[in-house]
Parts: C-alpha cells; sequence; structure tokens
C-alpha cells in the first residue's frame, strides 16, 4: 500500500518531533503493509512556511537513515497546502511541491470549520494551470459535514478527494465516520491516507480502514481508492473518476437523511 498523506519528517511542523518518532512511525507503517508514502508537511503562511527545496532535501536525508537502519520504507515528496487566495500564483512561481513532485496533484486542506469564498476560484485556477486539487479530509470539514454537495461540486469540477483512514474507522467521530461513508458512497472519494502525525493515535496505519471500505463499496470498487488510485498519483497519471452519483444541496439535515436511507 502506498499512503499519500502523512506528518513524518522529523521536526517540520506537528508530526514526528524528532527523528526517533518519525523511525518508529517508519516501522509501524512497514507493519501494516505499507510499503510507500508521501511525506506531506504542513505548508500553512505564517504558521509553516518550509520550502519545496528544503523539503526535498529532507526526504532524500531520510531515506537515507531510513536504509541505513534496514527500514523498507519509500518516502517520496509531498505537501499539505493550506487553501490560499494566492496557491494558483505560486504555482506559476514554481513554488509548490505535489504529490512526488511529479507537478500533477496537489494536496490541500480547507480550514476545519467553513468553507472560503475563493476556494472555487482558486479549484478552477489550478486545473488551468494543469495541477489538480486533492481535498484533504474534508469529511473533518464542518462545511462538508453540513452540506456534501459543497464536496460533489469540486468533484464534478475536477478536483479528486482524500478520506482520512480513522474517519472511516471512527476514530474521529460519528459525525466525521458518517460524513466519509456518505462520500464514498457517492463516488467523491479516491483515495484513503493515514494523515498520520505519531506512532501513537493517529498512527500510520491503513488496514482497519481498508476492511471498512470493502464493506462499504465491495472489494473491487475498494481497490481503487485503496490501491490504484494512489499508484497513479505518485505517477503523475490520470486518476478516472467515476460512479459519482448527485448530491442535492443541503437545506437541514441532509448527512442524517442521506445516512438514513
Amino acid at each position: 500500500m502506498i499512503d499519500l498523506h502523512i506528518h513524518i519528517l522529523p521536526g517540520f511542523d506537528d508530526g514526528a518531533g524528532d527523528l526517533e518518532e518519525a523511525l518508529t512511525m517508519a516501522r509501524r507503517a512497514c507493519d501494516d503493509g505499507i510499503s510507500a508514502v508521501v511525506a506531506t508537511p504542513h505548508v500553512i503562511t505564517g504558521l509553516y512556511s518550509p520550502s519545496k527545496e528544503k523539503i526535498l532535501a529532507a526526504v532524500g536525508r531520510f531515506n537515507d537513515i531510513l536504509h541505513d537502519n534496514g527500514i523498507p520504507l519509500d518516502i517520496l515528496p509531498g505537501s499539505e497546502y493550506r487553501l490560499e487566495p494566492d496557491l494558483p500564483e505560486r504555482a506559476t512561481r514554481g513554488e509548490l511541491l505535489t504529490l512526488n513532485d511529479t507537478g500533477r496533484y496537489l494536496l490541500v486542506e480547507l480550514p476545519a470549520a467553513f468553507f472560503p469564498s475563493y476556494t472555487k476560484r482558486v479549484v478552477y485556477e489550478l486545473l488551468l494551470r494543469g495541477i489538480v486539487p486533492v481535498i484533504a479530509h474534508p469529511e473533518r470539514n464542518a462545511a462538508f459535514i453540513k452540506d456534501p454537495s459543497l464536496l460533489h461540486d469540486l468533484v464534478a469540477r475536477g478536483a479528486l478527494v482524500q478520506v482520512t483512514a480513522g474517519s472511516v474507522t471512527g476514530l474521529f467521530g460519528s459525525s466525521a465516520a458518517g460524513a466519509a461513508k456518505v462520500f464514498l458512497e457517492h463516488g467523491c472519494a479516491h483515495f484513503i491516507a493515514s494523515d498520520a502525525h505519531s506512532s501513537r493515535g493517529r498512527v500510520p496505519v491503513l488496514s482497519p480502514a481498508v476492511r471498512e471500505v470493502e464493506k462499504i463499496l465491495g472489494e473491487e470498487r475498494a481497490r481503487d481508492v485503496i490501491h490504484l488510485n494512489q499508484q497513479l498519483a505518485v505517477k503523475g497519471e490520470n486518476v478516472p473518476v467515476s460512479g459519482l452519483v448527485d448530491i442535492k444541496p443541503a437545506r437541514r439535515g441532509l448527512l442524517s437523511r442521506l445516512l438514513s436511507k
């Protein structure tokens, strides 16, 4: 398996605090059957601002350390960008680090509590530049939980979506679990990733979520969001979108009605 979203580079953000913790996370990932991860440190203006070059250099050093310690995990470069109005301009200047630095897929997160007014514009302008936004953990965003059609609209426009493994298994509560299920059932989720921050709590483990996704989608469809799409993304190849089911805009209690069906 490939984990597309993990905060494993030591000292970059609120993930692994030191090298020992990063190595423990790497061993934990290997024990779960994960063969490669995309290191995705936060990039948030005014809070975390590592450059593309700094992340690439750190990934190279960490791969060497893993090899020296006999840990069979490949670290690929990436970042998790806060969705900010100037992302398209930063992309034009070559400042953004896409998943595995292929120039194709960009992991972005929205603020947890709301849907910024500039979201659709930024998504559109990134797509115009040939960069596909991958929306990180929307099932933990209050606006998407309240109105899943907002996410459906972004997918219909060309964005892709990453759901967190812990949300599927209930780690983040019933609202996140319910939203994740709705997004999977309606074709609005294309990747499962750990979003791990440590070796305990939010851990680099995917297999429990794999079993839950197979229950929701069946083994054949689950294979895409667990295995195939990740392989395509790290190669910069086209990730097919299929099975998109319409979600009407919410008035009140849409998520509850969807879950009750």
